[in-house]
């Protein structure tokens, strides 16, 4: 189209940087500016208003909504994907909340372990909140969009949560290493001030690491299209959609990273070697066996946490679609796992329940008996 044309028919306003032009028809167009450089035209929200910016600078805004690719590369799996998606995010609700307010009212369930067992299920509700059902409402219809502020409240959280629960399972390590090999000072080094400090370190150092992160990606120019190749908004692929310098947020990406994705795990990793040396050392088989089941359920949420997440961020940029769906499992089904795992093979936590089912259904207690 010649560029006289294309201005008899789009209406335009000139500033001094950009062009904007309303299509009728609401598809994307690209022409020639006033000043004969090639310019690319991107839908605003209302999706008949282009804003055009020349090749070599221009005014990028921040979008008012983000497309969310998320598994539309697969829409044969959507359907089945969601009935798993909605399954996960009700026994997610359900387990973890349970493990909480077992906490609270047994007094059995009120030592360290399971403080810092309700800080995981706090930490995995929170995320789950935030992620999944964004994540239903793109998976049961055509609409892939999210709104600025829930892209960015996903980003915030994800991050908070994330960096956050890496410390409560360090934190846990710890609580584990104490008690088998520190056992007659156990109460007087975990003590609830202790313990509320641990926490407190766990949940502010995320909050501060997302803060930094995330704030620095708002602050990157933002032009093109607006649409993730994820099904959540997330730091690393927002960046991804800067077309300013961007070595400065992935730089302030790897520092970040340090506590929580390399000190972290290899805070679990010393505590576990101390602990199996302290293990072996024991002159019973009950005792070795005692002392490894108190650390066998959080040592398979480890795994299930850190390993996901290690693996997504060592891929190349090119495996988007694998890391795509590790993230899958590490953000919808890891966070149902962990109930689970502390019910299914935590004899407290069993005890716990069958008073409280034998109770609602008018059986005595089996002390009473």
């Amino acid at each position: 189209m010649e560029p006289l044309n294309f201005l008899k028919r789009y209406p335009v306003q000139l500033n001094p940087k950009s062009l904007t032009f309303v299509d009728s028809e609401g598809t994307g167009v690209s022409a020639l500016n006033a000043r004969g450089l090639t310019a690319h035209f991107t839908p605003l929200q209302n999706q008949s208003t282009y804003k055009a910016d020349a090749m070599g600078g221009g005014n990028m805004s921040f979008p008012n909504t983000f497309v969310l690719l998320g598994f539309s590369e697969f829409p044969w799996l959507e359907r089945p994907l969601s009935a798993v998606v909605l399954v996960s995010y009700l026994l997610t609700l359900v387990g973890n909340s349970s493990i909480i307010l077992l906490s609270l009212v047994d007094p059995r369930l009120q030592t360290p372990m399971y403080f810092f067992l309700d800080n995981l299920s706090l930490l995995d509700l929170s995320v789950t909140c935030a992620i999944v059902p964004q994540l239903l409402t793109n998976l049961w219809g055509t609409d892939k969009t999210i709104a600025a502020w829930g892209c960015i409240t996903q980003a915030y959280i994800f991050n908070w949560t994330a960096c956050a629960e890496c410390i409560v399972l360090a934190m846990m390590a710890i609580d584990r290493y104490v008690a088998i090999c520190r056992p007659l000072q156990y109460t007087l080094i975990m003590r609830p001030s202790v313990c509320v400090q641990m926490a407190a370190v766990s949940w502010s150092s995320g909050l501060l690491n997302s803060l930094l992160q995330t704030t620095l990606t708002l602050q990157l120019p933002i032009c093109g299209h607006h649409t993730l190749d994820h099904f959540f908004c997330e730091v690393p692929v927002i960046i991804k959609l800067a077309c300013g310098d961007t070595s400065a947020n992935e730089l302030a990406l790897a520092i970040g990273a340090i506590p929580f994705a390399g000190m972290a795990p290899l805070l679990v990793l010393i505590s576990y070697t101390l602990i199996a040396r302290a293990v072996l050392k024991l002159p019973s088989a009950e005792g070795r066996h005692k002392a490894l089941s108190t650390c066998s359920s959080h040592l398979l949420v480890v795994t299930l946490y850190f390993g996901p997440a290690i693996y997504v961020y060592l891929q190349p940029p090119e495996n988007h679609t694998q890391a795509k769906f590790m993230s899958f499992f590490y953000c919808v089904i890891t966070p149902v796992l962990n109930p689970l795992i502390y019910t299914l093979r935590n004899k407290d936590v069993q005890t716990v329940w069958k008073r409280i089912l034998q109770s609602q259904g008018g059986a005595k207690p089996l002390d009473a008996r």
